[in-house]
């Protein structure tokens, strides 16, 4: 049976931040997962996972200047030093949280860039990977890159599921993972029970979000009820992140995963 992961940069922003750790654990959730939490020090989310009992299952490491248009640090030449302090900045708060997985974001990629750049830039993130990997493995921490679909991310280096699992296979560590978002990649490619097969087995975490909207996972094109029967067919253990913008309040938009465990628990709830 799934398991899900609030991810409190998107669900209960009705509450403030150290807030929805409580709401998420009064809704049935045992699991967060968020953004970049640095605006917070990490004794106090700390204090509020081990108050309702949670766990966290994933964060991002800091991106660089959001503002200015950064998604990441990590394939940008020039700030070197800003993407190994980052990471430094990321184990410390994964240490303090207990949180086993760590997001490195890529960056973006100049629109004017040529092949060369683009290779230069994608050289570059491989190394910054094993650095990441290397310093990461000694708090026992692994750390998962993403595919991010290029219509919500113009530019971003890295698109496809692919593209990623050649990314991870060229770094060579053994705690570098992939997240499969199912948003994302229906969005850019599709084809989400083949991809999920293939790749399973270096799959770190799975986000969830309806397709076009990125509501709730019940409201779009894709079927979920069926992607999840196929993920528990491939005896994925891992969370699954709601990373989705409610249509409307929060706890009003959580029916789908309670009819969810409902039917787990109830088999024969489904045929009524």
């Amino acid at each position: 049976m799934p398991r899900f992961s609030a991810n409190l940069s998107y669900l209960f922003t009705e509450a403030p931040f150290l807030e929805r750790f409580g709401e998420a654990a009064q809704a049935g959730f045992r699991a967060v997962e968020f953004t970049f939490p640095y605006e917070w020090q990490a004794r106090d989310i700390a204090e509020r996972v081990a108050q309702h009992g949670l766990e966290v299952a994933l964060f991002n490491a800091p991106p660089g200047d959001l503002g200015a248009g950064d998604r990441g640090l990590a394939s940008v030449p020039g700030r070197e030093h800003e993407f190994t302090a980052s990471i430094a900045m990321g184990l410390r708060y994964a240490q303090a949280l207990n949180c086993r997985r760590m997001h490195v974001m890529a960056g973006v990629v100049p629109p004017d860039a040529d092949a060369q750049e683009r290779d230069r830039r994608r050289r570059l993130y491989v190394r910054h990977l094993r650095q990441a990997c290397e310093d990461a493995a000694a708090h026992g921490v692994t750390v998962t890159i993403e595919p991010l679909n290029p219509r919500d991310n113009p530019g971003y280096l890295l698109t496809t599921q692919a593209e990623a699992h050649a990314i991870r296979e060229e770094v060579g560590a053994g705690n570098l993972k992939v997240q499969f978002d199912l948003y994302h990649a229906q969005i850019v490619e599709g084809n989400l029970t083949e991809k999920l097969r293939r790749h399973i087995a270096h799959v770190g975490h799975i986000q969830i979000a309806g397709v076009p909207g990125r509501h709730e996972p019940n409201v779009g094109e894709l079927n979920y009820e069926w992607l999840f029967r196929v993920i528990d067919e491939l005896r994925y253990d891992g969370w699954i992140g709601c990373e989705y913008r409610p249509v409307g309040g929060t706890a009003a938009g959580l029916a789908w995963m309670y009819r969810l465990i409902d039917r787990k628990r109830n088999p024969a709830s489904a045929d009524d």
